[in-house]
């Protein structure tokens, strides 16, 4: 039996590794070996509610990239 390939971009995967990471975008962008920006968009584009820390740092960067991903 072969095991299954995991898109680290699905939105469980995603919500899943952001928990473990403790719900830290800066620690969640250094395991996907991606910019903070990017990491945004990706939880933004599959609507995953950041941490309050999270919030209030990347908050209008998240919404911005929240409104762009709906449109």
């Amino acid at each position: 039996m072969q095991p299954r390939e995991v898109d680290p971009t699905d939105g469980r995967v995603l919500e899943r590794n952001y928990d473990y990471a403790q719900r830290n975008v800066r620690l969640l962008a250094m395991w996907y070996e991606c910019d903070v920006e990017r990491m945004l968009e990706l939880l933004a584009e599959h609507d995953i509610e950041l941490s309050r820390n999270d919030r209030l740092e990347f908050g209008s960067y998240y919404r911005a990239a929240r409104r762009a991903s709906v449109q």
